[in-house]
């Protein structure tokens, strides 16, 4: 397989300037440290770029070739290597999980099978052992759960039962637990440690040469990013990697130079470079929505296959993809196979999400204009919005705060404080609805953007903005 850097036809290169500034722009507005990105088209690496500190303290900038936690894209990892499992005739997906790991949970009196965890549809809903320990290990919380091992898990998870809500294949609820049972699977199938297993059979193959589960092995590299904790007031302090806590559901550190050659091959270039990992039937098998996610994302009904999410529909494609954190790093994949193209990108904090930016650069990618994806539109304006607003000659003032995709209406004096969250509803043409909930009632509200001007009208009230935040 090659891997050359190229120029990208079309105007290629002035689209990844733009990819560039928005990436610049969204790492200023929520303080992340430092990011890694590289596009792919087929079997090669059409763009590659860093931004930013791996390190802080030492004033060290990140590469391409920055290791990060990948979090839970490890999942499609997983995932895959069950697929290779299946292809053996080691496992079949209809098998019991109990039939390999001694797990006694049957939600609704039945059992799971091993498709139940791909999918995400064990009926169990997440017990938030990961983000416990993700937590305690960050210092970002007080919870302690000694989990080293699978069965400290089936431990954890003994009267996990009784929290079933669904019978399995029924509902989607996001299971770490789940993968880590499936990388005992791996295990107890391949007789291999889970890391050892995929190191052998799928980083190898891949020449994914700069990727790793064990702490001794990322700290002899000399381009690993230093992980953030970004707290609440923007403070970046540096943390750890939840080394050994988190594994098969999460625990992979990797560069976004090896996760190209990852997409890559999920692109069908495997085989056209030497390297088959799994059928064409079974990558099509992960590529499946099994069950639909239980919101309405931007771009209409989403799925989720086996390790793998699923957008029918960005921008009349097929986008497969996950994102990852572990709170101190982030992370993104997405392809789509149709049109040859993929992304991937990788953070050291948590920031502004790191899906949105890889859509953005698909869309260019795609020759479409990625100001126009919903979530842009609707951060473009949400940002226009917030600010100081004056009603008449100044008789009254209030501030528009904004909290993700909420914005907030606050007038306050010296003895009271009127604290409103504004919901959107529409943020098309020059009129941008929002809704606000007052003594029981929906109470419309209604910002004009006209002329250079923006004004807001609530309850009896006509506003209009006067400057920024104090």
């Amino acid at each position: 397989m090659r891997w050359v850097k190229i120029e990208v036809a079309g105007g290629g290169n002035l689209a990844f300037e733009k990819l560039a500034e928005f990436v610049f722009e969204k790492m200023a507005e929520t303080k992340l440290p430092g990011l890694s990105v590289a596009a792919v088209r087929g079997d090669k690496t059409i763009w590659e770029r860093a931004f930013g500190f791996r390190d802080l303290a030492l004033g060290l900038p990140t590469t391409p070739r920055t290791l990060y936690g990948i979090g839970s894209v490890t999942k499609s990892f997983t995932a895959l290597a069950i697929m290779q499992l299946a292809e053996k005739g080691m496992l079949s997906l209809d098998d019991p999980v109990e039939k390999y790991v001694p797990v006694k949970v049957q939600p609704r009196g039945e059992p799971i099978l091993i498709r139940h965890l791909l999918s995400h549809t064990s009926g169990i809903p997440a017990l938030a052992y990961a983000e416990a320990v993700i937590r305690g290990v960050t210092g970002a919380g007080e919870n302690w759960l000694p989990i080293a091992s699978y069965s400290d898990l089936l431990t954890f998870m003994a009267g996990a039962e009784d929290w079933a809500v669904a019978r399995p294949g029924e509902r989607w609820f996001y299971l770490n637990e789940g993968y880590v049972l499936l990388g005992a699977i791996v295990e107890r199938c391949s007789g291999l440690p889970y890391e050892e297993y995929v190191k052998r059979n799928v980083l190898e193959p891949l020449g994914m040469a700069r990727s790793f589960f064990r702490k001794e092995e990322v700290e002899k590299d000399p381009d690993v990013a230093t992980p953030y904790v970004i707290t609440r007031d923007g403070e970046r302090k540096p943390s750890t990697y939840p080394y050994g806590a988190i594994s098969s559901d999460g625990g992979l550190i990797s560069s976004v130079l090896d996760l190209a050659r990852y997409i890559a091959m999920y692109l069908g270039w495997g085989e056209a470079g030497g390297v088959r990992l799994v059928s064409q039937e079974s990558v099509e098998a992960m590529e499946t929505p099994r069950v639909a996610v239980p919101w309405q994302g931007p771009f209409g009904e989403e799925g989720y296959g086996y390790g793998l999410q699923v957008i029918p529909d960005f921008l009349g494609r097929k986008l497969i993809g996950h994102g990852g954190s572990v709170l101190v790093s982030t992370a993104y994949i997405g392809f789509i196979p149709e049109e040859g193209v993929g992304i991937a990108l990788l953070a050291n904090g948590s920031g502004y999400p790191l899906s949105h930016l890889g859509m953005y650069g698909l869309a260019l990618m795609l020759g479409e204009d990625p100001e126009r994806l919903p979530f842009v539109k609707r951060d473009r304006a949400l940002t226009k919005l917030t600010g100081t607003y004056e009603t008449y000659r100044g008789t009254m003032r209030a501030l528009v705060k904004r909290t993700g995709d909420l914005l907030s209406l606050e007038i306050r004096d010296k003895y009271s404080d009127l604290i409103v969250p504004l919901i959107p509803e529409s943020v098309e043409g020059d009129v941008w609805m929002f809704y606000a909930l007052s003594t029981g009632r929906r109470l419309p509200v209604e910002f004009r953007c006209q002329e250079g001007k923006v004004e807001l009208i609530y309850e009896r009230y006509l506003l209009r903005k006067t400057g920024k935040l104090p």
